[in-house]
């Protein structure tokens, strides 16, 4: 070893590496590697949420491009209407006698309803007669008298023309003649008077059998026997305006408000398909009868007029109705499988594509698209009736993703 100092040779022996160095040295790389492992495992944990993480999307149901919901172009609600409808009332104030009718009865037109208390009526009657019998019978009495009135004149006139009457004389003998045939005429007026009052009082018997106007059905019984009636109440007390409420059945329709937004979608004659609450799984055929020309300034509505194409004793005045105007033209037959929104389709370079929602997730579809109805387009390809797909932030949605439907 000396020899080596000696000839100048380095003496490695000294060198020695410091124990803190060297311990901070091997804390620092673990340091690292325990970082990396981290970070690398909260990207995974990022990832899995993410993947697991549900997305808000609003959705659509694709529905059939044909048929009566593809058709349909507004909807709307009302109630079923008779045009002929009409509460049977007496025409003169009296006591009710008795009610021939019952809810529910058909009635034909004339048929009798009820009867008033006509005593006063035929009373009535009954003076006029009098009164004619009384004006005919002094008819003959003054016919008698013109007779001897005119003999006499003729006397007096032979007699003034041989002098032997004045001219006085002959003056009131024709006076007489004259004043008899005004009287016969008079009473021949008073006559007539007496028939006219019996017409009246005929008439007044007439109006105390209340009849229908009209064949129908009676939907209400509004008077019973011993009640008042008189057509100039206002209903209060014991006094009845009518005494029942006929329906004409074969006159039934719907009457609805349509919006006047949307009223140049309905025209007369257009096909509508309505269905009544009662029955909501029958489908009713109709047109449009009329659009009143006339709108509600307050509702800012229109009233429509709906005809059934055929009645149906089900159908009752009165009840609701929901009715779906139609577009004829989509009514026929096309190679469209589907409705959606506007808004379901994304289109970029890959072509049009769907999210549909299957199973809580989503899948990308690709679609084949035909025409534009509204707001709506036809599907040819890629999607059935039925499908759901989402219609809102197509632009940050991906194929797999868990999807949570808003407002569910």
């Amino acid at each position: 070893m000396n020899d080596q100092r000696e000839s100048g040779a380095p003496d490695l022996s000294a060198l020695r590496i410091d124990p803190v160095e060297r311990g901070s040295g091997g804390i620092s790389r673990r340091w690292w590697i325990a970082s990396g492992a981290v970070a690398v495992l909260i990207l995974l944990l990022i990832a899995a949420w993410a993947s697991t993480r549900k997305v808000n999307v609003e959705t659509a149901t694709a529905r059939a491009a044909s048929g009566v919901e593809a058709a349909t172009v507004l909807n709307a609600s009302g109630y079923v209407t008779a045009r002929r409808k009409a509460t049977v009332a007496a025409k003169v104030t009296g006591r009710v006698g008795e009610v021939l009718v019952e809810e529910g009865m058909h009635v034909t037109a004339g048929q009798v309803l009820a009867r008033l208390d006509d005593s006063d009526a035929r009373a009535a009657y009954e003076a006029a007669v009098a009164d004619r019998l009384v004006a005919a019978a002094a008819i003959p009495k003054l016919r008698v008298d013109l007779a001897e009135a005119e003999r006499e004149l003729s006397r007096t006139g032979t007699l003034a023309a041989s002098g032997y009457a004045d001219q006085q004389s002959l003056d009131q003998a024709r006076a007489s003649v004259d004043g008899l045939k005004a009287r016969i005429a008079l009473q021949k007026d008073q006559v007539q008077a007496a028939v006219a009052r019996m017409v009246v009082a005929r008439r007044g018997i007439e109006n105390c059998v209340i009849r229908a106007p009209f064949a129908g059905v009676a939907v209400s019984k509004d008077a019973q026997p011993g009640e008042i009636v008189s057509p100039v109440s206002a209903g209060g007390g014991f006094t009845r305006t009518g005494i029942s409420t006929i329906v004409d059945m074969s006159s039934l329709e719907i009457e609805v408000d349509v919006n006047e937004s949307y009223i140049a979608k309905v025209e007369p004659g257009q096909e509508v398909v309505a269905t009544l609450d009662a029955y909501p799984d029958w489908r009713i055929p109709c047109k449009v009868r009329t659009v009143i020309p006339t709108a509600d300034r307050q509702k800012a509505t229109v009233k429509v007029r709906i005809a059934f194409d055929r009645l149906d004793p089900r159908i009752l005045p009165d009840m609701g109705a929901k009715v779906a105007f139609l577009n004829p033209e989509a009514l026929k037959p096309g190679k469209a499988k589907a409705l959606v929104p506007a808004a379901a389709v994304r289109t970029g370079g890959g072509g049009p594509v769907a999210f549909k929602v299957l199973d809580g997730r989503l899948r990308i579809t690709p679609v084949k698209l035909g025409g534009k109805r509204g707001s709506e387009v036809e599907i040819l390809d890629g999607l059935s009736p039925g499908d759901v797909v989402a219609v809102s932030g197509l632009d940050h949605l991906r194929d797999g993703q868990r999807v949570q439907v808003k407002g569910s």
